[in-house]
């Protein structure tokens, strides 16, 4: 069992997910900006409450997963950055931890993922040789986040019938 660590960067916290977390967790994955490159259609609770689920699961299982992300000073969710093993179907094994992150819509546009992406990542640097995100090929504040965080593009995959890009970064020895 591994326990959750928290994280800081120079504005964020990054913290274990609480029962908390859930109405504002809900309000994001509701938010039809936020969906539009998840399928396009707003998660209801029981969707939400799944992936609260999830998030907290794999830490004990995996040894990683997701953290909540706040604001230093304001213990808000504003949004989810982490590593995944997700199982998906339509795409091959990754063999590797996949990286996600999503932000609260009025939290876009101010640096607060590639800041929570590399803090992140400075973690599992410790950890993984090889890290992937899939990205939706219009997403392009996403794939702002992947390059600046040292992601490039190796493969294009669908699954659940959208497009992905799949993105890979190779940690670099010390």
């Amino acid at each position: 069992m591994t326990d959750t660590p928290t994280l800081h960067s120079e504005r964020l916290v990054l913290r274990p997910h609480r029962m908390d977390d859930f109405e504002r967790l809900a309000a994001m994955w509701a938010h039809p900006k936020v969906v539009t490159y998840f399928g396009g259609k707003p998660f209801d609770r029981e969707d939400s409450w799944n992936r609260l689920l999830r998030y907290v699961g794999h830490w004990p299982l995996m040894g990683y997963g997701m953290w909540a992300v706040t604001l230093k000073g304001n213990d808000a969710h504003v949004g989810d950055v982490g590593f995944l093993h997700g199982e998906r179907g339509g795409v091959p094994p990754f063999g590797c931890p996949e990286m996600g992150w999503t932000f609260h819509p009025e939290a876009q546009g101010q640096g607060y993922a590639s800041e929570a992406v590399a803090c992140a990542l400075e973690w599992g640097d410790a950890r993984f040789d090889r890290t992937v995100a899939m990205i939706h090929p219009a997403n392009a504040p996403s794939i702002v986040v992947a390059r600046r965080c040292g992601f490039t593009i190796y493969g294009e995959a669908t699954y659940r019938e959208q497009p992905v890009g799949l993105w890979e970064r190779i940690r670099t020895p010390s």
